[in-house]
């Protein structure tokens, strides 16, 4: 992904250099022409055409924000509530991600959600440690982890 976003930056440059037009609107048109000739030879590099990371990564942050959102939703309840109803626990989470930052990315994702907060990582890093404030069901909150944070991990890294 890299190598594809830096060359389609110097193919931006490049442009604005050839037309001899040192603005914006001529470096965004580099760029587009980059975009379009990189997408028709990305069959000649290795990883997925890098614009599919770049949505991956808006997705993951969409995802984050939904869920932080709800999270905070979710406590406000608590605190307004006037008797405490909480079952607040420790949970273990098996991951399958393999790589440390997708591991790193996961718990801090887990963490800066209100409510929970991973308190450990096991030292072969596929189980993670996971206080929760409220929870009900450590299966629903396993599938929850599961089907938002790290299936978008996995497309942004994938």
């Amino acid at each position: 992904m890299a190598f594809q976003l830096l060359l389609n930056f110097f193919i931006a440059f490049l442009w604005m250099f050839l037309q001899n037009t040192y603005t914006l609107v001529t470096f965004t048109v580099g760029l587009l022409f980059g975009l379009l000739i990189i997408f028709g030879m990305r069959r000649f590099f290795s990883t997925r055409f890098y614009l599919m990371n770049v949505i991956a990564v808006f997705t993951l942050l969409t995802i984050f924000m939904k869920e932080l959102i709800m999270a905070n939703l979710s406590v406000l309840k608590i605190i307004i509530t006037p008797k405490l109803k909480l079952t607040p626990g420790i949970f273990s989470y098996e991951t399958e991600l393999t790589k440390a930052w997708e591991i790193t990315v996961l718990s801090n994702l887990i963490t800066l959600t209100p409510g929970t907060l991973v308190v450990e990582i096991s030292d072969d890093n596929k189980t993670l440690y996971i206080h929760a404030m409220d929870i009900s069901s450590e299966e629903e909150a396993r599938k929850d982890i599961r089907d938002s944070f790290e299936k978008a991990i996995k497309e942004v890294s994938r």
